[in-house]
């Protein structure tokens, strides 16, 4: 990937922080930590990788994203906006009265989501799911979803591994956030993965590792991960930063997985992502 290119992601990865903490900052509360750490890898997929057509949200044989990890909704929906699926004006309006943007991803409600998520452990499945749907249409569509370090403490996460494996899904690209952090403290602490790659791995899967905050390197993981065909799901571990961009978010910890967001702090937040 050239300079150009790296650049271009890197500050559409910028636009997406900056845009999710304007609007969990006009809600005045969210989960900003889980939101700010997946910021480069939705910037790869829908500026680089997928094929979508925002005009045409339900396009027949079009890549998808399962966000299973459905609390980083606030993140995707600014992608979304960005990417044109709905006015920028509507990210305003999150998770308030009679809006087209809850707190968690919903299918029914918003232009560009394709499955709904929240229950955690449930949307790779979902995912699985839709990939098997691909494979028995025929239509080369890519399956993506994301999970959560925390959510994969879900026995769900792993039925639905097996299950990937089990079909021989190499069009399923499975994400992890291993941001190393959950609601109740780190996840050493809480159930530690140790491995997820060799977990992954024992499973069925294509195994990759990368820096969750460098687009390059995930863009090159899916290059690679995609070309093998080997009747293998594929799995690529994001090393990432729970709240990654916002020095006082960083700084909270596990405490920035739902935060409150003061007026003032919502200005200083947006005067370090400009």
């Amino acid at each position: 990937m050239n300079k150009e290119k790296i650049q271009q992601l890197s500050d559409k990865a910028r636009e997406i922080r900056y845009h999710t903490m304007d609007a969990i900052g006009t809600l005045g509360v969210g989960h900003v930590g889980g939101c700010l750490s997946i910021a480069e890898v939705l910037a790869v997929l829908y500026d680089e990788k997928m094929n979508i057509d925002p005009a045409n949200p339900k396009m027949a044989g079009r890549d998808r994203l399962v966000v299973s990890k459905g609390h980083a909704g606030p993140a995707v929906y600014a992608t979304l906006a960005l990417k044109g699926f709905f006015p920028m004006e509507w990210l305003h309006t999150l998770n308030q009265p009679e809006t087209n943007l809850p707190s968690h991803c919903d299918m029914n409600r918003t232009p560009g989501i394709d499955m709904t998520a929240g229950s955690l452990g449930q949307g790779i499945s979902c995912a699985v799911g839709a990939a098997k749907g691909s494979k028995i249409l025929g239509d080369d569509a890519t399956i993506y979803c994301i999970v959560g370090d925390g959510e994969s403490q879900e026995g769900q996460v792993w039925e639905a591994s097996m299950t990937a494996a089990q079909y021989k899904l190499d069009n399923f690209i499975l994400f992890l956030d291993n941001n190393h952090k959950q609601i109740d403290g780190e996840t050493k602490d809480v159930n530690d993965l140790i491995d997820p790659c060799a977990k992954w791995a024992a499973f069925g899967f294509n195994t990759f590792q990368v820096d969750g905050h460098d687009v390059a390197a995930i863009s090159d993981a899916i290059d690679r991960a995609k070309a093998l065909q080997n009747g293998k799901p594929s799995f690529i571990c994001l090393e990432t930063v729970k709240g990654k961009g916002v020095s006082f978010i960083e700084a909270a910890g596990f405490g920035n997985h739902n935060m409150p967001i003061s007026p003032e702090q919502k200005e200083i937040a947006l005067s370090e992502l400009k």
